[in-house]
C-alpha cells in the first residue's frame, strides 16, 4: 500500500479534483452547440500514467466510467507524445457510442509521463442516416455516423483541422454540423490542455513520484472503503449469490449473479457475472464493454456510500464476468458496416444494468431505467435531448420526481434557447402526478413534456420501461410506464414504440411522458 500523510492525500485528491472542474469549465465556456454548452452533456477526468481513470469533474457517470479503457485502448496501440491530442469515438478503443467522442492528451513532465487529461463530449450531430445521430432502426455502426478510429488531432502542438474536417465530411453518412464539430472539438483540445498544464506544473512543484503516489493513494483508498462495504453486505446476507432477471421492452434479458469473495474485510471482493444476458442486439441496444464496466463502477460507488472521486480503484476488488458475444459485449470487426449498432446501449442499456445490479444488491427500487432520448433535425442540424424521470424509493425516502438519475446528469435545454434555436415551440414541460410507484416510501414521478414542431423535421425516439414500468421493491408497486405520441395536424393520432422514428410536419404535436419510479415496501395501509 502506498504510505500518505492523510491530510497530504486529500489535498492532492481536491487539487485534482479542482483541475477537473477546471477542464470542465473551460469546455463549458467555449464550446458552440447547444449540447455541449447549454445541455452540459460532457465530462472531463485526470488519469494516471497507466491509464488509470483517478478523479473526475461531477459530469456525466457513463462517460467517466469507460475513459480508463478509452485511454488504455489508445496507448496500447499508439505512442503519445508532448504536445500531442488524440481523438476517438470508436466502441472498440473504449467509446461508448459515436455521438460520445473523446479526446486524449498525454501530460508530461521532466520528460516523464504523469498521465492523461481527457474529455468526452456528446456531438448532437455525427452523421448517421438519420439526423440527431441516434437512428433507431440502426443494424450497423456505420448506419449511426462517422467512425473515428484513434487518431492524432494535435501532432506537436500542431492541430490537423483539415484532415479532421475530412473525416467528418466522409463515409455514407457524414456529419451534417461539421463547423460544429470541430468548435466543439477545439474547445475539448483546449479543456485538455487546461487539465495537463495544471497537472504538469504539479508534477514540476512536488515531483514527478509523488504525484504518482498520490493517485496510486487514491485509487487504494477506494478499494479499501469497497472492500469494506462489500464485508458488510456479506455479513447482512451470508453466502448466498445475488441475483437478478430484467428484459429490455423488447424482451431481451438481462441477468447478473453476484457473489461475494475473500474471508475478511482485508481481502473481501466479488463476482460479478452477467452470464444469462442477451446475445448480440439485432438493433441499437448493444452495450461495449466500456459502458458496462461505467454501470459497474457507478453502482460500486452507490454501495460504498462515502464521499470519494469516481475512480478503477474501485474494480480492484472484482471480477467482471461479461460473456462473449454477447450484447453487453459485441464483436467489432474492422468494418464498420459489419460491427452491431451501439447508440442505444450506451444511453440506454447502460441504464438498465444499473437497475439490475441496484435490484440485485436491494439498494433501492428501480429509477426511471432510460434517458428518454429525444432527437430531431434535418438536412442542416441534429437536435438532442434527455428528458428526466422518475426516481427510485429505498430503505427510508421517497424517490425525487422529475430529475435525471443514475447514468446520466445532464440538463434540459432551456425554452428559450430552444425555441430560438430549432423550430419548435414548447408547450409544456411539468411534473407526471400520480406516476411513481406506490409504498410506504413512494418512487418518485416522472415529467411530462410536450412539443410542437413548426416545420418539416426528421423525429426519433430511444426509449425504455414503455412496457413494463419500472419495478418496485420490498413490496413497493411498479411506477407507471412512459409512451410518447404523436398528434398531427391533420388529427391522427400515433402511439410511438419505445424505439421509434417517424418524419413529422409542420404543426404536428409530440406528447411525451417519462415513466415514474418504483415504490419501496408495501404501502402502510396495506392489509
Amino acid at each position: 500500500m502506498t504510505a500518505l500523510d492523510p491530510v497530504r492525500l486529500e489535498l492532492y485528491a481536491h487539487r485534482f479534483s479542482a483541475l477537473a472542474r477546471e477542464m470542465g469549465d473551460v469546455l463549458e465556456r467555449t464550446a458552440q452547440s447547444t449540447n455541449v454548452k447549454e445541455r452540459l452533456d460532457f465530462s472531463c477526468a485526470l488519469l494516471g500514467p497507466g491509464g488509470e481513470l483517478v478523479v473526475n469533474a461531477p459530469h456525466i457517470p457513463v462517460h467517466l466510467g469507460a475513459l480508463g479503457l478509452c485511454v488504455r485502448a489508445i496507448a496500447a496501440r499508439h505512442e503519445m507524445r508532448p504536445g500531442d491530442a488524440w481523438v476517438t469515438n470508436h466502441p472498440a478503443f473504449g467509446g461508448s457510442h459515436l455521438p460520445d467522442v473523446t479526446v486524449v492528451t498525454p501530460v508530461f513532465a521532466a520528460s516523464r509521463l504523469v498521465g492523461y487529461a481527457a474529455s468526452r463530449a456528446h456531438h448532437a450531430e455525427i452523421g448517421g442516416s438519420r439526423p440527431g445521430s441516434m437512428p433507431p432502426d440502426a443494424r450497423t455502426l456505420a448506419e449511426e455516423g462517422v467512425v473515428i478510429a484513434p487518431v492524432r488531432l494535435v501532432a506537436a502542438g500542431e492541430a490537423r483541422w483539415e484532415a479532421m474536417r475530412q473525416l467528418l465530411a466522409g463515409g455514407p453518412w457524414p456529419s451534417r454540423a461539421i463547423a460544429e464539430n470541430l468548435a466543439d472539438l477545439a474547445a475539448a483540445v483546449a479543456a485538455n490542455h487546461r487539465g495537463a498544464e495544471g497537472l504538469a506544473a504539479l508534477a514540476d512543484s512536488d515531483g514527478v513520484d509523488a504525484v504518482a503516489a498520490a493517485m496510486r493513494a487514491i485509487a487504494e483508498r477506494a478499494e479499501r472503503l469497497l472492500r469494506r462495504a462489500l464485508a458488510a453486505r456479506r455479513a447482512e446476507v451470508g453466502d448466498r449469490v445475488l441475483s437478478a432477471r430484467h428484459r429490455l421492452d423488447d424482451g431481451t434479458p438481462l441477468a447478473v449473479a453476484v457473489s461475494f469473495t475473500g474471508g475478511g474485510e482485508a481481502d473481501a471482493g466479488a463476482r460479478i457475472d452477467f452470464t444469462g444476458s442477451g446475445g448480440v442486439h439485432p438493433g441499437n441496444l448493444n452495450a461495449p464493454p466500456a459502458v458496462v464496466a461505467s454501470a459497474v463502477l457507478y453502482v460500486l460507488r452507490l454501495l460504498v456510500g462515502e464521499p470519494l472521486p469516481l475512480n478503477e480503484g474501485l474494480l480492484a476488488p472484482v471480477e467482471l464476468v461479461v460473456p462473449p458475444g454477447s450484447l453487453l459485449d459485441p464483436p467489432f470487426p474492422d468494418d464498420p458496416a459489419a460491427c452491431p449498432a451501439v447508440v442505444g446501449g450506451n444511453v440506454e442499456t447502460s441504464q438498465r444494468i444499473v437497475e439490475l445490479l441496484v435490484d440485485a444488491l436491494g439498494l433501492a427500487a428501480a429509477s426511471q431505467g432510460t434517458m428518454n432520448n429525444l432527437l430531431f433535425g434535418d438536412g442542416r442540424f441534429g437536435y438532442y435531448e434527455t428528458v428526466a424521470g422518475g426516481c427510485g424509493a429505498g430503505p427510508g425516502f421517497d424517490g425525487a420526481s422529475a430529475v435525471h438519475s443514475h447514468m446520466t446528469n445532464t440538463r434540459i435545454t432551456d425554452p428559450e434557447v430552444l425555441e430560438r434555436r430549432y423550430p419548435v415551440r414548447l408547450e409544456r414541460f411539468a411534473v407526471r402526478r400520480g406516476s411513481g410507484g406506490a409504498g410506504r416510501y413512494r418512487g418518485g414521478d416522472g415529467a411530462v413534456r410536450e412539443l410542437t414542431f413548426l416545420a418539416p423535421v426528421a423525429l426519433s425516439i430511444l426509449s425504455q420501461h414503455r412496457a413494463e414500468g419500472p419495478p418496485g421493491a420490498a413490496g413497493g408497486g411498479a411506477g407507471a410506464p412512459g409512451r410518447q405520441r404523436l398528434y398531427r395536424a391533420t388529427g391522427a393520432v400515433e402511439e410511438l414504440a419505445a424505439v421509434d422514428a417517424r418524419d413529422v410536419e409542420a404543426g404536428d404535436r409530440l406528447l411525451l411522458e417519462t415513466p415514474g419510479g418504483g415504490g419501496w415496501d408495501a404501502p402502510e395501509d396495506a392489509s
